[in-house]
């Protein structure tokens, strides 16, 4: 429940009870006594769900929007009344409309944004810890990393301003995430070429080794879900109240870590790893904010000034649309990425399989110890190159073109010309 508190201008008083009589609502009104333009206060509690209705009508009673108006928590309201006005407002809560105000969602909205020197400070820790995480392979760290950086706020501010049509909102959400963004990138490529420079990080290692950067070389469609979920969570934690810093975590956990494997990219001078990330950060933001933007239209959030709602349906049509045909575009990348983690999972099997029949066709007790599948190429779809084929023999055991036999054969099922190692390792067994 709320507790709504609205100054009352002017001549307006009369209209002002005679609205909260007809809606049936307790109120106490008193005078207002600074000598400015407003003549009485006027307090009086709500359902959640009634709260944006009452606002409407008393605007219509002659409340301009801009009128001074404070909505607070109550905890507890004991009135006869008041339980009949919650029955009248309980249908639009059973059908799930049970949601804050336009108003104290836009006050939400606002309040999620921090100062901007905060927002800078945090975002770079939250990119370096991150770095470190990543380069370490320690997804604790990782996930150390999401709890402190500040994203949600922006995200949401953007889609609420589109809804609500409020566009100082919408612009300042907009230029956050982009300065955000950039941050985590520079951060995270300047702090990783630090390393190497200091030799911090032993001087050959491969950051594609690391589970923890690999994963973010090759996004598949799948983190669209993700990406998706995130904005649709962030909007429900700010219509239900649920904790914004656990969403916030959800959606950093889509930016703050590709965005670091960005920056160790470019340290590392590894472009398809850059190229690989950056296409997971610019994914994961366009379809956070799409969500959001969907989410909020969907649960009925409009401007206060009904004339306007044409403008922001227009404004959500066309910022939807460019989203969407972004996401689009991008998902290409992305689709071949699947394609192409699908076909190196098949041609292993396809592979392994033809190796196993032709061992078993050999004389001799022959085993397939290691497989290994090198194929070529920076950008999807890529070809198979090189095949090295470990193979167990026991003592003594001599084995005459095995190599040319499983090249014809490996040949025949994918249907590329390749090159095969085959390397021969002792075995021996007890028994």
């Amino acid at each position: 429940m709320r507790l709504v508190q609205v100054m009352i201008p002017a001549g307006k008083r009369a209209a002002v009870i005679r609205t909260l009589d007809e809606e049936g609502i307790d109120y106490v009104v008193s005078d207002e006594t600074s000598g400015r333009e407003y003549t009485a206060v006027a307090t009086f509690p709500l359902p959640v769900a009634a709260v944006e209705p009452v606002l409407g009508e008393l605007r219509d009673a002659g409340i301009d929007e801009q009128t001074y108006t404070v909505i607070v928590d109550a905890t507890t309201v004991i009135s006869r009344r008041f339980e009949q006005l919650e029955e009248t407002y309980a249908e639009e809560s059973e059908r799930g409309e049970d949601r804050i105000s336009r108003q104290e969602l836009q006050a939400k909205a606002t309040d999620l944004v921090s100062g901007i020197e905060t927002y800078v400070l945090m975002t770079v820790l939250s990119a370096v810890i991150a770095t470190a995480g990543l380069l370490l392979d320690s997804p604790a760290t990782v996930v150390g990393s999401m709890v402190i950086a500040p994203l949600i706020g922006p995200a949401m501010s953007a889609a609420v301003g589109t809804v609500v049509d409020d566009q100082e909102l919408f612009r300042r959400g907009v230029r956050l995430q982009a300065l955000g963004v950039a941050l985590a990138i520079g951060a995270a490529a300047l702090f990783a070429a630090g390393l190497r420079a200091v030799n911090l990080v032993p001087p050959g290692l491969d950051p594609l080794a690391l589970a923890e950067v690999s994963e973010r070389l090759a996004p598949n469609v799948l983190v669209l879900a993700v990406a998706l979920g995130a904005g649709v969570a962030g909007i429900v934690s700010l219509m239900t109240g649920v904790s914004a810093a656990l969403v916030g975590v959800m959606i950093a956990v889509a930016l703050i870590p590709p965005a670091a494997a960005v920056g160790i990219g470019i340290a590392f001078g590894i472009p398809r790893l850059a190229l690989g990330a950056g296409v997971l950060v610019l994914v994961n933001v366009l379809s956070i904010n799409l969500a959001a933007l969907v989410m909020l239209w969907y649960e009925g959030y409009r401007p206060e000034r009904w004339f306007r709602e044409d403008d922001a349906r227009s404004a959500l049509i066309t910022r939807a649309a460019i989203l969407v045909a972004a996401i689009a575009l991008l998902s290409v990348f992305l689709g071949g990425v699947t394609y192409d983690s699908y076909v190196a999972t098949t041609t292993e099997e396809d592979v392994r399989s033809a190796i196993g029949d032709e061992l078993a066709a050999a004389d001799g007790d022959l085993d397939l110890i290691e497989l290994q599948i090198e194929r070529t190429g920076n950008l999807p779809p890529r070809s198979t190159e090189r095949v090295v084929v470990t193979i167990g023999a026991p003592p003594g055991a001599t084995i005459e073109s095995i190599a040319g036999r499983l090249d014809a054969r490996i040949e025949a099922a994918t249907g590329e010309s390749v090159i095969v190692e085959v390397r021969l390792m002792t075995v021996e067994r007890s028994g």
